[in-house]
């Protein structure tokens, strides 16, 4: 394909891990066809993380779970409309469905793309979704999401090469960061995220306190704890558990975490949109893994580490028993971060 008047459509709608990791798949397509269009459809709870892409030439914002919760209001549909009207404002020569869900590849077919392109079935999530698609890919297997997803756009001839992040920055946010953490006095910070979608995927509040009481008696570094608003009760129990002076914890924005995560000497939390958010920044990684597998959703830079327990890889949140993570002690997390810092500071 190289008709400069091209016009691509991307489907990913969430979440935030999952767009991150689609975003190298974006740059390779925008740099192997300069002149073409590149559109994206995203939840617009998640539509921050693609402002100011320079890929981008529009972002679709379309409010798919609200409309799940008032699908008998008249405003729900009059919504629905104008969101499809949006989508068929522009002819496209692809969509590209990144999601694999019945929802995404419903989105890529409403936008009357000449061609949808998707996964083949056994990679795609709810499988039937394939039907709506015009051409199937089959990524090779065991291989990071990243390739994975540069799969889709190496079949419309992209190029991949160096993978690359774009993600969204503005002076306010890392001014307001940069002063943050010189007030603290926080020159030196490690970033623990003990939170995630679901339980499952996250290792225990008494594990966390644990770990931060002893990296707080051999480390020198502070210690910020972050999350999203509904795990503050968690985090301050962490906390009181934890005992530490040196940590505390950090409120932030989307924008503000890429700003704090930027500056940070170590993450440490388990597979979430934080841990990718870091990765796509360069951060030192110490990942906690359980129900997925991090060889395809892990850090990806060599010198990180993922600690897994090595039971059965699910990309479920309806666990029948919904627990913690077992399996990965402490003292095996104590180690990797003292190796990673290692690898990353000497």
């Amino acid at each position: 394909m190289t008709d400069p008047a091209q016009r691509f459509l991307i489907v990913r709608l969430s979440s935030i891990g999952d767009i991150v990791h689609a975003l190298p798949a974006a740059t390779a397509l925008a740099e192997t066809f300069p002149q073409a269009q590149i559109h994206w459809v995203v939840e617009k709870r998640h539509a921050l993380l693609l402002e100011g892409n320079p890929h981008l030439r529009r972002i679709v914002a379309l409010d798919t779970l609200g409309w799940r919760k008032h699908l008998t209001s008249s405003a729900t549909w009059l919504e629905i409309r104008n969101g499809t009207s949006d989508l068929r404002q522009t002819l496209y020569s692809a969509a590209l469905d990144f999601q694999g869900l019945w929802k995404s590849a419903v989105v890529a077919w409403l936008s009357r793309a000449r061609e949808r392109i998707g996964f083949s079935e056994q990679w795609l999530r709810e499988p039937s979704a394939g039907i709506l698609y015009t051409q199937r890919v089959s990524p090779r297997e065991h291989v990071h999401v990243v390739q994975e997803n540069m799969a889709l756009v190496e079949r419309l001839g992209a190029r991949a090469g160096r993978w690359q992040f774009p993600l969204p920055w503005n002076d306010e946010d890392d001014t307001y960061v940069e002063t943050l953490l010189n007030a603290m006095d926080a020159g030196d910070f490690i970033i623990v995220n003990p939170g995630g979608g679901w339980r499952s995927k996250c290792w225990s509040p008494e594990n966390y306190a644990a770990l931060i009481r002893q990296m707080a008696a051999t480390r020198t570094e502070q210690i910020l704890l972050t999350g999203s608003p509904p795990e503050e009760p968690m985090i301050d129990g962490i906390l009181k558990g934890a005992g530490a002076k040196r940590a505390r914890y950090i409120p932030t924005t989307l924008v503000q975490f890429i700003a704090l995560a930027r500056r940070a000497r170590l993450f440490i939390g388990g597979d979430t949109g934080p841990l990718h958010l870091a990765a796509a920044v360069g951060t030192p990684i110490v990942g906690i893994y359980g129900p997925t597998d991090p060889v395809r959703n892990g850090p990806f830079a060599a010198d990180d580490i993922a600690l897994s327990n090595r039971r059965p890889v699910t990309h479920t949140r309806r666990a029948a028993t919904p627990a913690y993570l077992p399996g990965i002690s402490g003292a095996a997390v104590l180690a990797a971060v003292e190796e990673r810092l290692a690898r990353a500071h000497g």
